[in-house]
């Protein structure tokens, strides 16, 4: 991999297992800054697979980092940051994909009304928007975003896998769109897009 160029906004996409979180949090380490964790995956009591995965991602951190969990707030948490933190900070979202994922079960629709899919991709649509601006609105931090790549296998039997990946897929464009750097992480080797 190249070297990190210190940017205001790194998105790291690739598919499951392919070493995006572990590459993210290594570019986070190699630049030498304090760090701030957005974990977005929410503990559910009954699914030990998660469990397990949290307890993966928290052993692989470094404990000086912050860790902030939040499944949802993401652009409020990012603004109500002390502004201008003591030191220059690197705050690494891990990851889009489960965020996108929240506010999609967060609201429930039905696979009859089409027009409710569209408003939900619409409100889905504006708050990475909003998540956007919270990173353009401070200086201060420079931001590494982790997401899945979920568009390049089947096609899903079912009208709500369909949906999470046709809005997962708008919102990772809308994300690198605006992003510095765009690397995708393949068999744990990072390839620069951007």
């Amino acid at each position: 991999m190249q070297s990190l160029e210190l940017v205001k906004l790194t998105v790291i996409t690739g598919g499951a297992r392919s070493g995006k979180s572990a590459l993210a949090e290594k570019m986070a380490v190699d630049t030498g800054l304090a760090v701030v964790y957005f974990a977005t995956m929410g503990k559910i009591d009954h699914d030990l697979e998660a469990h397990d995965r949290i307890a993966l991602h928290t052993k692989r951190r470094p404990a000086e980092w912050r860790t902030i969990e939040e499944p949802l707030m993401l652009s409020k948490v990012i603004t109500d940051l002390p502004g201008s933190l003591t030191v220059p900070t690197v705050c690494l979202i891990d990851c889009l994909s489960l965020f996108v994922s929240n506010l999609l079960l967060s609201i429930p629709y039905t696979i009859e009304d089409n027009s409710v899919r569209r408003e939900l991709e619409a409100n889905l649509l504006k708050d990475v928007d909003d998540l956007l601006s919270a990173i353009s609105a401070r200086p201060d931090l420079h931001f590494i975003v982790v997401t899945n790549e979920v568009g390049s296998g089947i096609v899903p039997d079912n009208h709500l896998a369909r949906s999470y990946r046709d809005m997962l897929g708008l919102a990772n464009q809308k994300i690198a769109a605006q992003a510095d750097q765009v690397y995708l992480s393949v068999s744990g080797l990072a390839l620069k897009l951007k």
